[in-house]
C-alpha cells in the first residue's frame, strides 16, 4: 500500500509526474529545499494569532463559526478505485481546520500572497485530500465530517506603518472558496493510480530542474 501526501498531489505531481512516481513507488526522494526561516515564522504567528477566533473577526464572507484546531496528522482508509489493483492512503498535516455553527467543519489554509483566483484551482486539490482524510479516517485517525468548507484565507500586504522602531505590515485579509467534489477528487486519483500503475516511470517534465541534472550527470558517468 502506498502512501499519498496531499502537498504532494498538488505540488509534486504538477512539478513532474516522474519524481511523484519515483517517491510514491521507490521512495527515491528529491533532495528537500529548505524554506527560510522567515516564511515558515509568519506562518506560525498568523496560526497563533487566528487560533480560537470567531470566523466573523476574521472575514465577513465566512459563516459563523470559530478556527477549530491547527497542524494534526491525519490518514486516510485505504482507497480502492474501480479499474486499479493498487491500493493507496492520504496522510499529511492539514493547515487548520474551522468549526462552524452548523456542526460542520472545514478545511483551510492561510497564506501571505497576492489574491489570485489561480490559487483556488491549485490549492483545491490538497485540501480536498484533506477532507477526503478527515471523512475517511483510518481506524484510531482523525476523523470529522460533514467537511462542508474549502478555502484560503489569504493576507496580501500593502502597506508598512511605523510606529517607533516597529514596523507593521497592514492590508486585507481575502476569503477565496475551493469547490467541494469529491468525485472530481476521485476522479483525479483515478488518473494517478494509472500512472503509478505503469511498469516504469514517465517521462520528465520537461522543465524538472532535479532530473535534467540526474540525466546529465548519468551520461557523463558521474
Amino acid at each position: 500500500m502506498r502512501n499519498l501526501s496531499p502537498s504532494d498531489l498538488t505540488f509534486l505531481w504538477n512539478g513532474c509526474q516522474r519524481c511523484f512516481y519515483l517517491k510514491v513507488m521507490h521512495d527515491f526522494r528529491r533532495p528537500r529545499t529548505p524554506m527560510p526561516r522567515i516564511f515558515t515564522d509568519i506562518d506560525l504567528k498568523m496560526k497563533d494569532f487566528f487560533f480560537g477566533k470567531q470566523l466573523s473577526e476574521i472575514s465577513a464572507a465566512l459563516p459563523e463559526g470559530e478556527v477549530y484546531l491547527a497542524g494534526k496528522w491525519v490518514q486516510s482508509q485505504p482507497i480502492t478505485l474501480p479499474g486499479h489493483s493498487l491500493q493507496c492512503y492520504i496522510r499529511g498535516i492539514f493547515d487548520t481546520v474551522i468549526r462552524l455553527s452548523d456542526g460542520s467543519y472545514g478545511v483551510i489554509d492561510f497564506k501571505t500572497s497576492e489574491v489570485k483566483e489561480k490559487n483556488v484551482a491549485f490549492y483545491s486539490r490538497q485540501l480536498r485530500a484533506y477532507a477526503y482524510s478527515l471523512e475517511h479516517p483510518a481506524a484510531g485517525k482523525l476523523g470529522l465530517s460533514p467537511i462542508t468548507k474549502l478555502g484560503l484565507l489569504v493576507f496580501e500586504p500593502s502597506e508598512f506603518l511605523q510606529k517607533g522602531d516597529q514596523l507593521q505590515y497592514i492590508g486585507r485579509m481575502a476569503w477565496q472558496e475551493c469547490p467541494m467534489d469529491e468525485g472530481a477528487f476521485l476522479a483525479f486519483l483515478d488518473k494517478v493510480y494509472t500512472v503509478l500503475e505503469r511498469p516504469e516511470a514517465p517521462e520528465a517534465n520537461e522543465d524538472c530542474q532535479f532530473c535534467s541534472y540526474r540525466d546529465k550527470a548519468r551520461n557523463t558517468g558521474l
